[in-house]
């Protein structure tokens, strides 16, 4: 099962994991969604891959780091989180409720569509 985790508390489960490398946050929207709203990098890397092309660049992800798939509304994120789960990815959390979350809870200025 993917652990839910909502915005506010991401730095909590990072360091809930123990993980020693640092998190990434895997943003699986489209590039027009992406270009509509977007989180600013602040204590992790952010990536952005459209999750069509996930299988595909596979490869450019690393299955030792901790990864948060971020979405919309955290549908497609789960999504995401299952399938890197079942590839090899041991630390993977979904960002429950997605962007649209992340504005109402830890940044304002994060546009909503």
């Amino acid at each position: 099962m993917i652990t839910q985790v909502r915005p506010n508390d991401l730095s909590g489960w990072l360091a809930a994991t123990g993980a020693t490398a640092p998190l990434l946050v895997l943003d699986v929207r489209e590039p027009w969604e992406i270009a509509t709203a977007s989180v600013a990098a602040d204590g992790f890397e952010l990536v952005a891959i459209p999750m069509g092309e996930i299988p595909a660049r596979l490869a450019e992800l690393d299955p030792g780091r901790p990864v948060a798939c971020l979405c919309h509304h955290g549908a497609r994120s789960q999504r995401v989180a299952n399938f890197l789960a079942h590839n090899g990815f041991d630390t993977v959390a979904n960002l429950a409720g997605g962007i649209d979350a992340w504005s109402l809870e830890r940044d304002t200025a994060v546009p909503r569509y």
